[in-house]
């Protein structure tokens, strides 16, 4: 039962990486530099931000899709062993 959370840990990161860039953003915002180099840095930022969390979907697909799998086969191995069980009774 406590395994119902086992996708929660990437939501977390996710809020945790969108809140970091969110107040990086806000820094340079109000960080006494010339504008251009602001955006520049503002443009850098979205770009690593976006980049993480490209990453970080590619790795909730990649464990969203091994999950499945093993459940599916989960599933198939419980199957058999009730065919097998209910072939034994009878």
């Amino acid at each position: 039962m406590s395994d119902n959370n086992n996708g929660s840990g990437g939501v977390v990161l996710m809020a945790f990486v969108l809140g970091a860039a969110a107040g990086a953003a806000m820094a340079l915002l109000y960080a006494p530099a010339p504008g251009e180099e602001t955006r520049q840095r503002l443009r850098d930022r979205a770009r690593e931000g976006k980049e993480k969390a490209d990453e970080i979907a590619r790795d909730s697909r990649e464990f969203l899709n091994r999950q499945r799998d093993n459940v599916g086969a989960a599933v198939d191995r419980g199957r058999e062993a009730f065919e097998a069980a209910r072939k034994e009774t009878l």
